[in-house]
């Protein structure tokens, strides 16, 4: 703004500068003018987007309330998924592992059964620890036989009084695994 010195004015209020006439303020204008300048601050005020009214506000804490409560039980799952994933793999690894043993316990079998008796506590140990683990035998005398855990490789005829098929002998050990069967046990069927 341009502040005209009052010496610099003519006789007819005009600026030599602008050559304008300098506009009179009365009290009325100036009234109209405050009014007008409040009535605009107002409108200014509540079309504000910082503005908002209180309902608006709790709207959009419930909306991001929804939301942390969607990602956290989304995190959850994902938790217990993971954590599923991880106990999986463990076992699945592990029962890898005590498949590869399998020729080795298959081998000390044949030892004791050709009368190795040095072997018996080899093998007792090694069934011990991984029973201690989670293994199970499978395929024991006078068991009924399950064709799921059971592998019939012959079959003989049973008494009339037996109505069930039970194992007469074991050729091979079977072994069960964390609730799965890691080989069938190959048996001779009576009945």
């Amino acid at each position: 703004m341009n502040l005209i010195n009052p010496e610099e004015q003519n006789e007819n209020g005009l600026s030599p500068e602008l050559g304008k006439e300098k506009p009179e303020l009365t009290s009325e204008k100036v009234n109209d003018s405050l009014v007008n300048n409040e009535t605009a601050e107002e409108k200014d005020s509540s079309d504000s987007p910082n503005e908002m009214s209180f309902n608006e506000v709790l709207l959009e804490r419930d909306e991001f309330l929804n939301l942390l409560q969607s990602v956290k039980a989304d995190f959850d799952n994902y938790k217990k998924q993971t954590k599923k994933r991880i106990t999986e793999t463990r076992t699945s690894a592990r029962g890898e592992i005590v498949e590869k043993l399998l020729p080795v316990l298959d081998a000390c079998d044949a030892a004791v059964a050709h009368g190795a008796e040095d072997v018996v506590a080899i093998r007792k140990s090694l069934i011990d620890s991984l029973e201690n683990e989670g293994l199970k035998l499978v395929g024991t005398v006078l068991e009924k036989f399950d064709p799921s855990m059971h592998e019939a490789v012959s079959h003989e005829p049973g008494d009339e009084e037996e109505e069930e098929q039970v194992v007469s002998e074991v050729l091979r050990q079977g072994y069960f695994w964390e609730g799965k069967i890691l080989r069938p046990a190959m048996v001779k069927v009576r009945g």
